[in-house]
């Protein structure tokens, strides 16, 4: 068994990601799934489809879910899920953290998402240009 994988995202963010990811990899390690959540929907419809879509990734391991950007409508529907120890919620995804994630399938929930917030914050680097006093 291993932990499953939610995406809750902006639009098809999470499923482009998905795809990515895969295409990069050329499959996909882990269960995963992606909500796209639009401007115009109800918070808590996405919540009740989110909420299937972690009882079908569950398998015994918990579930990690990530989103795009914390405060916003899809990581409030993320936050909405979590509970007794079964359910991770991380904001900011991004494609290393993603790459990460699926780079290490059978950890457990807690070192999983140690691996999804390293990756993903390790995924974010000055490559050239001006560096100003915000560098270390």
């Amino acid at each position: 068994m291993s932990v499953g994988i939610l995406l809750i995202t902006h639009n098809c963010i999470g499923e482009e990601l998905l795809r990515t990811a895969r295409d990069t990899l050329g499959f996909c390690p882990v269960q995963t799934r992606a909500l796209a959540v639009s401007p115009d929907v109800d918070p808590e419809q996405m919540a009740a489809e989110a909420q299937e879509l972690l009882h079908e990734l569950d398998a015994g391991e918990g579930v990690l879910v990530l989103t795009d950007a914390y405060g916003s409508t899809p990581s409030n529907v993320a936050c909405s899920l979590a509970r007794d120890g079964r359910i991770n919620v991380i904001a900011g995804l991004n494609l290393p953290m993603l790459l990460r994630v699926f780079n290490y399938p059978r950890l457990s929930l807690v070192e999983l998402s140690e691996k999804a917030l390293t990756g993903g914050q390790d995924g974010v680097v000055f490559v050239g240009g001006k560096a100003g006093s915000y560098l270390p």
